[in-house]
């Protein structure tokens, strides 16, 4: 049996209740493959797959909290410190109601490689818990953020680990969380990313994730002899990082017809009305029914259906395998010619497969979405040097950031013999950093 299949059949056993992270793993480790059997006598000798699907640690704690009629409530708190070998662990913190250790566990396994691919020192790791802040007001909010810290503050640090937002926790949590440190510790460094700016935050930020995903998608298609340029594009979600995909998809020519939430999704034959959807979404914090309506060429659909929509390029948004096999033939079949994931592995494995086997161009989200992460390494350097960059500064930054991101799993996917298959190229490419790394630093 091979290193890597050996590795996987360990895998499945430990994690058995933990389909999303054995899903992870097992697209990175088949991905590698030639990578792993070209160097399998060196891997094996020091463990290192061994090693790189182990989180360093998981840390979980119980987060009790007062509503505002004064009953008690205790939710489950979490953070998967997986990976170090080239810096600080740094991922988000996820507050929603499917949040278990699974779950982290993928997310914190994904974003090792995707820090790696921005060249910028960072290591793997993802926390939150399953808290749902929808529907509470701000001091329940406040309450539960401060019981969350108060444990949590323990084992983060500027040089240790700095978490950001994700779902569910945004500029507002990141703030009661930020106070709460400061509280418990008496000192004011730069421990979250996604700060608001009249404390630390960077500009940007907000859109970091959306916006480098397009300039992500613009390189990819340059590389192909494609372009956005009246481009028709199907969106999923609502939240930050589809809004500002939508955004920077029509600044660079292209209409995007549709959008989602939990509960349904728009049809806007006339192009999404950014200004509207951010007004419904961020402000009112309302349903899509509200956007319907004030756009009465819109439509609204209850459920899924945002991939039956007729385009050339689309952005899944959302939240992990949202895109399935089904949806993957209707894109197919109505003549979509790319998907660039702007969530974290929002395809399913057998939807991937088949997008690749029709010749859609296919970026991985440890690829396409990683500008958000981007840019909260650049909050953490400007933190460092107690500097604030223009919004153009950061922009340049990410741009070139994500530009070059395309690049990388270009050659590396080339360079294996797999040219066109991102996949192959993101995993690669962030694994041989990784690796060197974790060798370089001995066995720990």
């Amino acid at each position: 049996m091979s290193y890597v299949d050996e590795v996987l059949e360990s895998v499945k056993k430990k994690n058995a209740g933990e389909p999303e992270f054995i899903q992870a793993v097992t697209e990175v480790l088949e991905s590698i493959r030639v990578v792993v059997d070209a160097h399998e006598e060196e891997y094996r000798k020091v463990a290192l797959l061994e090693r790189l699907v182990e989180p360093d640690r998981i840390i979980t704690f119980r987060v009790p909290w007062t509503d505002d009629k004064g009953e008690v409530h205790v939710q489950r708190g979490y953070r998967v410190q997986f990976n170090n070998a080239i810096g600080p662990y740094k991922g988000g913190l996820r507050f929603h109601p499917s949040v278990y250790q699974g779950i982290l566990k993928f997310l914190g396994f994904e974003q090792t490689f995707k820090n790696a691919l921005t060249t910028l020192p960072i290591g793997g790791g993802k926390g939150g818990s399953d808290f749902d802040p929808h529907g509470k007001s701000d001091n329940e909010v406040m309450r539960f953020c401060q019981s969350f810290m108060t444990e949590l503050y323990k084992y983060i640090g500027a040089d240790v680990d700095v978490p950001a937002g994700d779902i569910g926790v945004g500029g507002r949590e990141v703030g009661y969380l930020f106070g709460q440190y400061k509280r418990l510790t008496n000192t004011y460094e730069g421990i979250l990313t996604g700060k608001g700016l009249t404390f630390g935050g960077s500009l940007i930020r907000t859109q970091a994730t959306g916006y480098g995903l397009l300039y992500h998608t613009v390189e990819i298609l340059k590389l192909n002899g494609q372009s956005l340029k009246d481009a028709v594009c199907a969106v999923s979600g609502a939240g930050n990082v589809a809004t500002y995909a939508i955004e920077k998809a029509q600044e660079l020519g292209a209409k995007v017809v549709t959008c989602s939430d939990s509960t349904g999704w728009i049809y806007d034959p006339d192009g999404i009305d950014v200004e509207l959807l951010k007004e419904v979404k961020e402000v009112r914090r309302a349903r899509l029914t509200e956007y319907k309506a004030e756009r009465p060429n819109a439509e609204y659909h209850e459920g899924k259906g945002v991939w039956t929509v007729k385009c050339d390029y689309a952005f899944p948004c959302a939240t992990q395998n949202e895109l399935e096999l089904e949806d993957a033939k209707t894109l197919v079949a109505n003549g979509c010619k790319g998907v660039f994931e702007g969530a974290n592995m929002p395809t399913t494995l057998d939807a991937t497969k088949y997008l690749q086997e029709n010749g859609v161009l296919f970026t991985p989200g440890k690829a396409s979405n990683a500008g958000g992460v981007a840019t909260s390494a650049l909050e953490m350097t400007q933190n460092s040097e107690r500097l604030s960059w223009s919004a153009e500064e950061v922009d340049t930054r990410l741009k070139m950031i994500m530009t070059g991101i395309a690049d990388t799993i270009a050659e590396a996917a080339d360079r294996y013999g797999m040219t066109g298959n991102y996949v192959a190229g993101a995993n690669i490419a962030g694994f041989e950093k990784v690796a060197e790394a974790m060798i370089a630093q001995g066995v720990y």
